[in-house]
């Protein structure tokens, strides 16, 4: 019954998180909408100082969010494996995944793209969708596939592995995790510059491919050790505490340090912050936000279904507010509180499709 108990805690807690990082990337689509960072498929940049803190914002949310998102993914990779075998797991995968991948870029792409294409009108739209192609938020579900077609490879070699007893991460290995996922960060930044973008796979943020990466291999480990559920309670103070302190101190440096430097701080700043911050909020959910109620449930169900509509809502309430004239802040504030509804029923109109449930 205790083991029921924890099993039913942790995918609560992690349901809700998946909740709270979805709803995140939407803010931050929104932050980008009406910010400095013209990275979106409709943008208003901002013409009054307050765009400065929407930057702010989507700085902080970029160190660890989507990080966040592969270790959750990684957690339940080694089970679903288990459960279904390498075969079953890979088909499952190219559904779940490859799927949605696909109906992004067939059907919704070119919609939230019509604003872009009237700028290049002089081309043909196949030619401009050719030209300008971009998974756009996709590239998340783009790279998390191809880490678990990786990881059932690597498990076709190890046909069964041995679990060891749970047992919660010692404090040397995180700190050593986490100078080591610095280091890494710093040396692939060399050949990956900040501003890079990938062509031919889309990414925005070619930059933290070693984090993404670390991450999914923590969260497939901390399945196999039992972390969530043995992480004592003090590691959410430490964590955040590490996020606060590694904010006062590195990221000011970061900006203020020329070049190399200034990015090897920023590197650090974001290594740190991340893996203080996941800690932190896994606690904090494992022990305070692990109940689901009908309007819990209701957001977990349909998370992953704002995540790939989301665009759409986002571009249609940017044109429906372009007639206001107001501080970046301020259209902000108003555009998200009308998308996060928006998304969720739209999510749940799609889902009740017939068949969508499969594969959202």
């Amino acid at each position: 019954m205790k083991t029921e108990t924890k099993a039913v805690t942790r995918l609560g807690a992690i349901d809700n998180l998946r909740v709270v990082l979805t709803a995140l990337v939407v803010l931050h689509h929104v932050a980008v909408t009406y910010g400095n960072i013209p990275l979106w498929f409709y943008v208003e940049p901002a013409q009054d100082p307050s765009g400065r803190i929407l930057d702010l914002f989507v700085l902080f949310n970029q160190a660890f969010f989507m990080g966040f998102f592969f270790l959750i993914s990684g957690l339940f990779t080694p089970g679903s494996h288990d459960r279904k075998g390498g075969r079953a797991f890979a088909r499952e995968r190219l559904l779940r995944l490859g799927v949605p991948l696909l109906i992004f870029l067939v059907l919704l792409r070119p919609l939230v793209t019509l604003d872009a294409y009237a700028a290049h009108d002089e081309l043909p739209y196949w030619l401009f969708y050719l030209v300008s192609w971009d998974p756009g938020q996709m590239w998340f579900v783009e790279v998390l596939l191809a880490f678990s077609l990786l990881y059932a490879l690597w498990r076709r070699r190890r046909d069964s592995i041995q679990a060891p007893p749970p047992a919660p991460p010692r404090f040397r290995s995180i700190a050593l995790f986490t100078l080591g996922l610095a280091a890494v960060t710093v040396l692939w930044r060399i050949w990956v510059p900040t501003g890079t973008y990938v062509p031919v796979l889309g990414l925005p943020t070619p930059d933290f491919l070693p984090q993404y990466a670390a991450m999914f291999l923590a969260g497939t480990a901390a399945h196999r050790r039992g972390w969530f559920e043995t992480l004592p309670r003090r590691a959410a103070r430490l964590g955040l505490l590490a996020a606060a302190l590694a904010s006062a101190a590195l990221l000011p440096a970061a900006f203020v340090l020329p070049g190399p430097l200034g990015g090897a701080f920023m590197a650090t700043w974001q290594s740190v912050f991340a893996v203080g911050i996941i800690i932190g909020l896994s606690v904090l959910f494992r022990e305070r936000f692990h109940r689901q109620g009908p309007r819990g449930r209701f957001l977990s169900q349909h998370a992953y279904a704002v995540y790939l509509l989301h665009p759409l809502v986002l571009v249609a309430v940017g044109h429906a507010l372009r007639w206001l004239e107001a501080a970046a802040i301020v259209k902000f504030t108003l555009a998200a509180a009308v998308s996060l509804p928006l998304c969720w029923a739209l999510a749940y109109l799609v889902r009740s499709l017939p068949g969508v449930k499969r594969v959202l």
